[in-house]
């Protein structure tokens, strides 16, 4: 007898108890609903749980070499290097340029500030002609003055104590006349030695117009000792008339 042949169950229907459609939080991809505490889409597989976005950096922590991200774990230690660098530089650069600030926060308060005239202490003259003594150029009278007989003379005026010298005032010739002015001979040209407490002299080089009248020179000293003026060059010059200064007057900072 042959075996028989086997028969397949017939498949039995069963009746759905109710609706498995979940009530949840919607999948952020594709909207359908999951039971709470599932971690992936029934549906999609797509993750639950979305990780909160760390909050946008400031620009300037964006840019090289301040982004907080860097491959290698060196990034860190670079920073740290470069901020090094920059302050020494800024260092270097402030002993660098030190006298060139310091010259113009001076200058500034020359501007800003106040000026007073200041009397020398003292004056004296490499040479002198007679009756026109270095006394003459600091008396406050413009009708007499210092005569030095040749160029290359100079008047130097002295100082008890230091101060930032801001101006130089000077009257040339023999009178502040215009026909009394003429009959003298008077500097076009002088060189200005400038003194100050640590020894160190400052040249200056300066022009007069040849005419009366006040002439300023503009300084920017501190510090200043002694002034010093040399004759360089003159008009007018003949037998008997002596290069005439009629008056120098100092100002100062107040």
């Amino acid at each position: 007898m042959q075996p028989g042949k086997p028969v397949a169950r017939r498949p039995v229907v069963r009746p759905v108890a109710a609706d498995e459609t979940p009530d949840g939080p919607p999948c952020p991809a594709c909207g359908t609903p999951n039971l709470a505490g599932r971690r992936f889409c029934r549906r999609c597989a797509a993750p639950l749980q979305v990780r909160e976005q760390p909050a946008a950096l400031p620009w300037w922590r964006t840019v090289w070499p301040f982004r907080r991200r860097v491959r290698g774990g060196s990034g860190r230690a670079l920073r740290r290097t470069l901020l090094v660098l920059a302050v020494a530089a800024l260092v270097l650069a402030g002993f660098l340029f030190f006298p060139l600030g310091r010259y113009v926060f001076e200058d500034v308060r020359d501007k800003l500030g106040g000026t007073a005239e200041i009397s020398p202490t003292g004056v004296t003259a490499s040479a002198a002609a007679p009756g026109h003594p270095a006394s003459a150029a600091i008396d406050g009278l413009t009708n007499k003055y210092w005569g030095a007989p040749a160029l290359g003379a100079s008047l130097t005026c002295s100082f008890r104590t230091p101060f930032r010298l801001v101006g130089i005032v000077v009257h040339t010739g023999v009178s502040k006349e215009p026909q009394e002015f003429r009959q003298g001979a008077r500097p076009t040209r002088a060189e200005l030695l400038v003194t100050t407490e640590d020894g160190k002299v400052h040249r200056k080089a300066v022009s007069f117009n040849d005419k009366p009248g006040k002439q300023t020179v503009r300084m920017g000293i501190s510090d200043v000792r002694s002034v010093e003026l040399v004759l360089r060059e003159a008009t007018g010059q003949g037998e008997g008339r002596p290069v005439a200064v009629g008056e120098v007057e100092f100002f100062r900072r107040t």
